[in-house]
């Protein structure tokens, strides 16, 4: 019988008075659709088998307005050019026609907007910009359906669900190696998963609890609409549109029923050591005790993966010897140093601590260094001719979100420090390229950057405190 190397809580009730219903803290603020959805979790919560015949009035006018609000301000606009500063302009006066329109089944979903961003290893990734109005709706609409689903979905599922972040599925990982008897790591990567989602088990997997015909004709309309390229349209007939915002929770109820729940009952029913399971989207780490478990286990999820319309991406996914034993195993069989996996921008290592104990070692992955590098690049060269003062006020901006994300304990602050030497490095070369008055010397340029580009410090908490912070029991 195999255990679980990370905690599959379940999500524990409101803190404070949580029998007593909520209130508005002012007028303006109304507490029926807050008490609806409530409901809705409440009775998602209470049976895990029930289906939800009548969702669609929850789609209020003040809802609609709310989720608006909540969509990203800056984002690129759709196939109709419209920005959200745009919408803002007529919300109120359209919001109670759009309203109609949902409610009466005349509501008409237009094609995402295709457009093409680099990945770090130098491929495209293609997105699917939504009209700002398809994002209005996609954002109610998930928000009535997240209540539903975060009472189903898993401990070990992290991607794209409320409360839960990257860093939580990374300390995950850490905690489940070093104190579970890993000796294993499979790392495992669908191959184009938003692209290949197979709109027919889509279906099917959301009337497993959504019974308003309404409300899965609404996300059928979203997944039909298809892409605008070049021009031409192209119709939807499988996948989902990865940017859209109704695109992860989709995607997250996709692979409940695809993988997670199939994982979570094979290693109750065939592992012979320790299973761990940590999913992020469609990338997931699962480490095992036994070699024997971890090469059974990749042949069944190949099958699982191609009865609904998934493989395996072969140049991603790996099965590697990693965990605390791994050094010494690999040395006694004449092979190398133990070798390494990528998660969520870092690269993991099997390391020591200054007491010798084994230890994690984390740090962020050349190829995601490499990308932010080429992109500062491209962008100082479009701001060549601006002022000193506001480009350094820009970098720092930049470089500070950049650390807000990869600075963690464990090694990592002495490479950030390099990719900050780098970025200095990239403004003094744009900074000679505009003229040849002077050579710009460090002695001179270097205090003048430290003004605006701080050096890397740790801001996060170790993995193991934050996990057991987050997970008490």
């Amino acid at each position: 019988m195999s255990h679980s190397a990370e905690m599959t809580e379940e999500r524990g009730a409101t803190k404070g008075n949580a029998q007593e219903p909520p209130t508005p803290r002012t007028q303006s603020r109304t507490s029926r659709v807050s008490m609806g959805l409530e409901g809705v979790r409440i009775a998602a919560r209470s049976d895990r088998a029930l289906r939800f015949t009548s969702l669609l009035h929850h789609i209020t006018p003040e809802l609609l307005i709310k989720s608006f609000y909540a969509l990203k301000r800056d984002a690129a606009a759709g196939v109709d050019g419209t920005t959200w500063t745009d919408y803002e302009k007529q919300i109120h006066s359209r919001v109670a026609e759009l309203h109609r329109e949902i409610q009466g089944g005349s509501y008409r979903a237009k094609p995402s907007r295709r457009v093409y961003i680099p990945k770090a290893d130098g491929r495209q990734r293609p997105l699917g910009i939504a009209s700002v109005e398809d994002k209005v709706v996609q954002q109610a609409v998930a928000t009535v359906l997240n209540q539903i689903y975060e009472a189903d979905f898993l401990g070990f599922s992290y991607g794209f669900r409320v409360g839960r972040s990257q860093h939580n599925a990374l300390d995950a990982v850490t905690t489940g190696i070093k104190t579970k008897p890993v000796n294993w790591i499979l790392d495992a990567d669908v191959q184009s998963f938003f692209d290949e989602i197979d709109h027919d088990w889509m279906m099917k997997f959301l009337n497993h609890r959504v019974a308003d015909d309404r409300l899965l004709r609404l996300i059928r309309k979203w997944l039909k609409a298809g892409v605008v390229e070049d021009g031409r349209r192209i119709p939807g007939f499988k996948g989902s549109p990865q940017g859209s915002v109704i695109s992860p929770l989709l995607a997250n109820v996709y692979l409940h029923y695809v993988f997670d729940q199939w994982a979570h009952q094979w290693r109750k029913r065939h592992a012979h050591g320790c299973v761990l399971i940590v999913r992020y989207a469609d990338d997931s780490i699962l480490g095992f005790e036994v070699e024997e478990d971890a090469q059974k286990f990749l042949r069944d999820m190949e099958e699982r993966f191609a009865k609904f319309g998934l493989t395996l991406n072969p140049s991603k996914t790996r099965l590697i010897e990693f965990g605390r034993n791994a050094h010494d195993a690999r040395r006694a069989k004449g092979l190398g140093r133990s070798e390494t996996f990528d998660f969520l921008g870092f690269t993991h290592c099997c390391g020591k601590d200054r007491k010798g104990k084994f230890q994690i070692v984390r740090r962020t992955a050349r190829k995601r260094i490499r990308s932010f590098l080429a992109a500062v690049s491209a962008a100082l060269r479009q701001r060549m001719h601006h002022r000193m003062h506001d480009v350094g006020i820009w970098l720092g901006q930049v470089m500070a979100g950049y650390l807000n994300y990869h600075a963690i304990p464990g090694g990592n602050i002495f490479r950030l420090n390099s990719v900050r030497l780098a970025v200095c490095r990239l403004w003094r070369q744009t900074l000679r390229r505009r003229g040849q008055r002077h050579r710009l010397q460090w002695h001179r340029l270097g205090p003048y950057m430290n003004r605006y580009i701080a050096k890397a410090r740790v801001l996060h908490p170790w993995p193991e405190a934050r996990f057991y912070a987050s997970h008490p029991r």
